[in-house]
């Protein structure tokens, strides 16, 4: 698997394309995504992160049927759309990844997954919608939210969250160095005008650590704004418990994440969940590993090649890992 790169997968795979209209992104990793989850007729996936459909129709177009579910009404609505071609191949459910199971159960399928996509982190038709209030570029509500079931946006938690509790955030999920001065400089300016813009919070925090690189000095603010609106890293730890549970021995499980969290998050998973043995200084000798469910696939994260990224520049940072689930998890 760790030589699973588009440069390898041979003319039928990279030269494919997908069709897609004026709206829709060419998905990150799919010539990967596709060879790793080995789809083909009668098997069944899940789509944790739907977005624009184009995973899903990779899975299609192979012969499979997919459960397709994104807690984006918007984007569902346009996934079904596009996607309307395959008929009752592929079923849609409004609904957090963190929450297939109840997803699944709701078109009473219980479980027998023959593998499964999280495509983590904001889509780009979300950020290409300044009304979304996703973007640096381009003013908008200051929202962030990724469906209608979030009760709290980026908005309400600016105006509201203290400069100790704003810093925590912008420095735990953003990694944000000048985090407590960018907190303290929102809470003085708030006192005076709450927020409700994107741009407007851009403008403040950039006036509080001044840009020095290419980066919007903004944008790993936005970052940790947007991932405390949607408990993105909660849904995700969630999402790493409750699907494993779902798929047959010798499905797939493949996670496309976007940021260092993200990743390590996953990473540390499958690697607790794939090691054999483990051990503790207190023990006289290693023991089995009772949470061993998979075997690891990636040792290292695949990545996009070259000309992914020169092609679709959001893909420079996507990390791919996938594992497979044991038939017999006990040696």
């Amino acid at each position: 698997m760790k030589n699973l790169d588009c440069e390898n997968l041979g003319n039928a795979l990279a030269n494919d394309t997908i069709a897609l209209s004026a709206h829709w992104h060419t998905p990150v990793l799919a010539n990967q995504v596709a060879a790793a989850l080995q789809p083909g007729p009668g098997k069944r996936f899940l789509d944790g992160t739907a977005g624009g459909g184009g995973h899903s129709r990779r899975l299609l177009d192979a012969g499979a049927s997919v459960v397709a579910l994104d807690q984006d009404p918007e984007a569902l609505a346009r996934c079904r759309a596009n996607l309307a071609e395959f008929g009752d191949r592929v079923r849609f459910v409004e609904s957090n990844f963190r929450h297939a199971p109840h997803a699944l159960t709701s078109l009473e399928i219980h479980g027998d997954l023959d593998g499964a996509l999280l495509d983590i982190g904001v889509s780009s038709h979300q950020l290409d919608e300044p009304v979304r209030g996703f973007s640096l570029m381009r003013d908008g509500p200051l929202d962030m939210r990724m469906g209608p079931s979030i009760q709290e946006n980026a908005a309400d938690l600016v105006n509201t969250r203290g400069t100790e509790e704003l810093t925590r955030i912008f420095r735990e999920l953003g990694e944000e160095p000048n985090a407590r001065r960018i907190a303290a400089a929102i809470v003085a300016r708030r006192a005076s005008k709450p927020f409700s813009s994107t741009l407007d919070l851009a403008d403040i925090i950039a006036a509080a650590s001044p840009r020095k690189g290419p980066r919007h000095p903004a944008t790993r603010v936005f970052q940790a704004l947007r991932i405390e609106v949607n408990d993105e890293l909660g849904a995700l730890r969630e999402a790493l418990r409750t699907i494993p549970p779902l798929l047959t021995p010798g499905a797939r499980l493949a996670v496309i994440t976007f940021h260092s969290l993200e990743d390590r998050i996953v990473k540390v998973f499958f690697k607790e969940h794939s090691r054999e043995w483990i051990d503790r200084p207190e023990w006289p000798r290693p023991r089995r590993n009772p949470e061993r469910q998979f075997r690891l696939l990636t040792t290292h994260p695949i990545l996009p090649c070259e000309r992914e990224v020169a092609e679709n520049p959001r893909a420079r940072s996507a990390k791919l890992r996938v594992v497979e689930k044991l038939k017999d998890p006990t040696p």
